[in-house]
């Protein structure tokens, strides 16, 4: 037995989501432990890591599209889908730090 401090609203809440899928409360937060995906530390830092890279990929596109239309008439489309290019091959390679238990290059 495991015994949580919860409100009364909260209370209700359970034993009407519950009631709505044909369960015990018990059986709907067993279920909903067993799909819970629990954080260790260095998985805290990966996904840190991954969003300040993320946040940096997206800085340098926003400057691509400003210099885009601001030099519109001057913009080879060539360079602009290159640097695209390379924006999708560094959000890829983020997706994928991590998920070997390591970082990705």
């Amino acid at each position: 037995m495991v015994a949580a401090r919860v409100t009364p609203a909260e209370h209700a809440a359970w034993r009407a989501k519950a009631a709505a899928v044909g369960v015990s409360p018990s059986a709907l937060l067993r279920e909903a432990m067993a799909r819970t995906r629990t954080w260790t530390a260095s998985a805290r830092s990966v996904e840190r890591e991954r969003t300040r890279q993320i946040a940096r990929i997206g800085n340098n596109l926003n400057q691509l599209a400003r210099w885009a239309n601001t030099h519109a008439s001057a913009a080879e489309a060539v360079s602009v889908i290159a640097h695209l290019v390379s924006f999708e091959r560094s959000l890829l390679r983020v997706a994928r730090i991590g998920e070997d238990g390591g970082d990705a290059p």
